[in-house]
């Protein structure tokens, strides 16, 4: 997770909350919680390193974190509650609030991975296409990290360079500084509504922060672009997976 993040910017939550569920037993309401903190903590630490090397552009930051952060604390602190536990049921199967976000996290990562995979063109935008594509896609990634957990990356990082024309190296930076503040702030308006396990979020979120330091070493040796395909790959291998268990299993 860490070395997605210090990779490409983008990826981390896709391995935080089936590792929280399906290895560490945890439900998934909690797991998407406490993807909001290791994902904040760990994308913090790489945002230091990129502001440091001058590839954060503060403007976007600002016009990009606002709308994002207001979406993503009022969807997890005021629509996730209200959901119901029983979404769905016909005769004996029965569609639970956790399956839900499951197979909606499984889905996140089909439309990541392929997103990933395909090569896209930079298509020119004026200045007023500008501001607006970043605000809505903010409102996006803010909804997503609010319901599932997701920092949103994969969201960030096309809109920022196919739509703001920003440099990759400056995007992911961008990027991992507007995951920072919607994750981190968003846990902090909520996680007192649901039991954390601190001992092992803790742990888990110091393996992934020395993760994101190999992500970034490897990522000055190899292009970014060139590790995404492979990337995709899994992530879309993985949301498979999940949508088989969780239907069919």
């Amino acid at each position: 997770m860490g070395i997605s993040l210090g990779l490409i910017g983008a990826g981390g939550s896709i391995l935080t909350v089936p590792v929280f569920v399906y290895l560490l037993n945890i439900d998934p309401v909690i797991a998407s919680t406490c993807s909001l903190f290791t994902v904040g903590c760990t994308s913090f630490v790489g945002s230091v390193r990129s502001y440091l090397t001058g590839q954060v552009q503060w403007r976007t930051v600002y016009l990009f974190g606002l709308p994002s952060f207001l979406a993503a604390l009022l969807t997890h602190k005021w629509l996730l509650p209200v959901i119901p536990d029983t979404i769905f049921q016909a005769g004996s199967y029965v569609l639970h609030k956790g399956t839900m976000m499951l197979i909606l996290f499984a889905l996140l990562m089909l439309v990541a991975g392929f997103r990933m995979i395909r090569k896209e063109e930079k298509v020119a935008s004026d200045g007023h296409a500008h501001y607006t594509l970043a605000i809505f896609a903010g409102i996006i990634t803010g909804f997503v990290t609010g319901l599932l957990g997701a920092g949103g990356g994969f969201i960030i990082i096309p809109a920022l360079v196919l739509g703001l024309n920003i440099p990759v190296k400056k995007a992911i930076g961008t990027s991992l500084l507007i995951i920072t503040i919607n994750t981190l702030l968003t846990f902090a308006g909520s996680y007192q509504s649901v039991p954390i396990p601190w001992n092992t979020l803790l742990i888990f979120t110091a393996i992934s922060v020395a993760g994101i330091f190999i992500g970034q070493g490897i990522a000055l040796k190899i292009h970014a672009e060139k590790l995404k395909p492979a990337f995709g790959w899994f992530v879309i291998g993985m949301g498979v997976v999940i949508v088989v268990n969780e239907l069919f299993l």
